[in-house]
């Protein structure tokens, strides 16, 4: 057993002095071991070398994957704004073809209902009129367009005085008469409304 044991102790300190040799290379590892010692560093610096090569390829392909992308969706959101500009008022355009097919229907009414008296006609013809107004006004609501108020005093933002008359019931500076109506898109004036006002 202390046969064994001292063999222990003997292999055990070969190995020691096996690695403090390595440690320090110039004093005692023989020239093989030194240079088997140079070729792993040399081959880990080139392994090095072929792995960030890698690396890099491939952090250019994903910057010119995300550059492609990146133009795509820029070429797509720029179509996709250009249409949305060419086609911004479709919806009012679409609500305007009720008010045509209403003007439509009065004209073919019209043709069948020769066999009418005048009077009759022209009641038939107020009331598709004033169908189809109602048809517009409908419409414009839609779309926030609304009548500029002509109730009260001149206001040169939203009214625009085309006469001045004596009036007896209205001041001076007062709407008197609305020649033509103006209209408003939300807050913006479309047209002002054209009016007469007392002196």
């Amino acid at each position: 057993m202390s046969k064994s044991k001292a063999k222990n102790e003997e292999i055990e300190q070969e190995v020691e002095n096996k690695e403090e040799c390595c440690k320090d290379e110039s004093s005692c590892c023989s020239e093989e071991e030194q240079a088997t010692t140079e070729e792993v560093k040399e081959l880990s610096a080139e392994d090095k070398v072929v792995e960030l090569e890698a690396k890099l390829k491939e952090a250019e392909e994903k910057y010119l994957r995300v550059h492609a992308d990146f133009e795509n969706i820029k070429k797509r959101l720029e179509k996709e704004k250009y249409n949305a500009i060419d086609y911004a008022s479709e919806k009012f355009a679409k609500d305007l073809l009720s008010p045509i097919d209403t003007l439509e229907m009065a004209l073919a009414a019209e043709e069948a209902a020769s066999n009418l008296s005048a009077e009759d006609l022209l009641a038939k013809l107020k009331e598709g009129v004033e169908l189809t107004i109602k048809n517009f006004y409908t419409a414009f609501e839609k779309h926030n367009i609304s009548v500029v108020e002509t109730d009260g005093e001149f206001d040169p933002n939203f009214h625009n005085a085309i006469m001045q008359v004596d009036s007896e019931d209205k001041s001076t500076g007062e709407i008197v008469q609305v020649m033509q109506k103006g209209y408003m898109l939300k807050e913006r004036l479309l047209r002002p409304a054209m009016v007469s006002i007392a002196n």
